[in-house]
């Protein structure tokens, strides 16, 4: 189930990214790969599709939304407890 939650969230952070899933590592902040805001939230409803899940996520104060949503792995590693606990 990890691995095809990781390649899930890659394919989706890629797409808005506009790049190819192997130009996305888990290392990566989202601000490299140029996603602004827009995308972010995209990104999210992506996530929220995907996966069947509620993201706890405020667009206007991303930094208090409990959902840690800087680097490619801390989005993976914050939908795979929430696709657990729904489980």
């Amino acid at each position: 189930m990890t691995v095809s939650v990781k390649n899930r969230v890659i394919a989706i952070i890629a797409e808005q990214a506009v790049l190819d899933v192997d130009q996305v590592s888990p290392e990566m902040r989202l601000d490299e790969l140029g996603i602004d805001s827009l995308g972010l939230v995209e990104s999210v409803f992506a996530i929220e599709e995907a996966f069947d899940i509620s993201v706890p996520f405020n667009a206007n104060a991303p930094e208090q939304s409990g959902f840690d949503m800087t680097t490619v792995a801390s989005i993976i590693a914050a939908v795979e407890d929430m696709v657990a606990q729904s489980a």
